[in-house]
C-alpha cells in the first residue's frame, strides 16, 4: 500500500517544501503534495511554490514566531537552491 512517504518521495519537492505549501494553502500534506508536483510541471509554478513560501515567512513573522520564519527561510534557501528558477519568476 502506498502511504505518504512514498507519495512524497515520487514528487520533486522536500518535505519541507511540502509542508510549506500544506500550511499555505490549509490542507493535508498528501494534498499539498500532489498540488506542489502540479505547480513544478506547470509555466510558473516553481515561482508560485516560492511565493507561497515567502508569504508563509511574513505570516509567520507577523505573528511573532521567528522560530518557525527561520525554518521556513531555510526551506526558501533549499527551494531556490534546488529550483533556481523560482527565483526568476
Amino acid at each position: 500500500m502506498i502511504n505518504i512517504d512514498d507519495i512524497e518521495d515520487m514528487t520533486c519537492l522536500t518535505r519541507g517544501e511540502i509542508a510549506a505549501i500544506a500550511e499555505h494553502e490549509h490542507v493535508g500534506e498528501l494534498n499539498a503534495a500532489l498540488l506542489g508536483e502540479y505547480l513544478m510541471h506547470v509555466h510558473h509554478g516553481a515561482h508560485r511554490v516560492n511565493e507561497m513560501i515567502c508569504e508563509d515567512i511574513r505570516a509567520a513573522l507577523h505573528r511573532g514566531e521567528t522560530g518557525h520564519a527561520r525554518e521556513l527561510f531555510a526551506v526558501l534557501r533549499t527551494f531556490i537552491a534546488d529550483h533556481p528558477e523560482a527565483a526568476r519568476g
